[in-house]
């Protein structure tokens, strides 16, 4: 048997976490398991062992994960280029719209997994804390007090946890045509026409 075979038989780790995140998603933590896996891959059960020691391995490997793109992602653009708060919002508000940078969806599953897991839930309120703390230096970068970076930091994201838990579907069109006023709710400023012109236009495959 070549290694192509071999592989194939095996599957991959990215082919087996990414099925453990949307089992996960659809259905809950209970449902992540190894055999229902196998089963929907098409795997034997065998092929799981190659990747991961058990199921708990499997686990811990979605949570870095999350952490890593979710958690990590949303810091990184409030770090990205920009000359005023409205831009740098802007970038924050890639992550609402791209699935590459923030994936909404596995956010609520593991909101709704840490409710009976009290060691997850530790590691949530800490990942919140960090993305509140990267909102904060954000702000105070642009110039606004602690009391006025603490509030508006702590708006951002409980609007966005309570919009991720409530599982607000709306038109695409239609939600960023809100953003400027959502900009203007959390930072006091409207964005400028020439920077949200840019942002549509890092976007327009959402406005076709």
């Amino acid at each position: 048997m070549n290694i192509e075979n071999v592989s194939r038989q095996r599957g991959s780790e990215e082919v087996w976490l990414n099925a453990a995140y949307e089992m996960l998603r659809e259905n809950g933590i209970e449902a992540v398991k190894v055999m229902p896996l196998a089963k929907e891959l098409g795997l034997t059960r065998t092929s799981f062992y190659w990747h991961f020691t058990d199921r708990d391995a499997l686990l811990e490997a979605m949570i870095r994960r999350w952490e890593q793109k979710n958690t990590g992602n949303l810091i990184n653009q409030t770090k990205g280029f920009a000359e005023t708060i409205t831009e740098a919002m802007l970038n924050v508000f890639d992550c609402w719209l791209d699935e590459n940078l923030f994936d909404a969806r596995m956010d609520l599953a593991i909101r709704n997994w840490a409710r009976n897991n009290s060691e997850l839930q530790s590691r949530l309120d800490l990942a919140d804390a960090k993305r509140a703390k990267a909102l904060f230096d954000m702000f105070k970068k642009f110039g606004y007090d602690d009391a006025q970076a603490q509030a508006r930091s702590m708006t951002v994201i409980y609007t966005q946890i309570g919009y991720i838990s409530m599982e607000v579907h709306e038109n695409q069109v239609e939600r960023i045509s809100r953003m400027p006023d959502y900009i203007a709710v959390f930072t006091g400023e409207t964005p400028s026409h020439s920077e949200f012109e840019r942002f549509k236009a890092r976007h327009r495959g959402l406005l076709n």
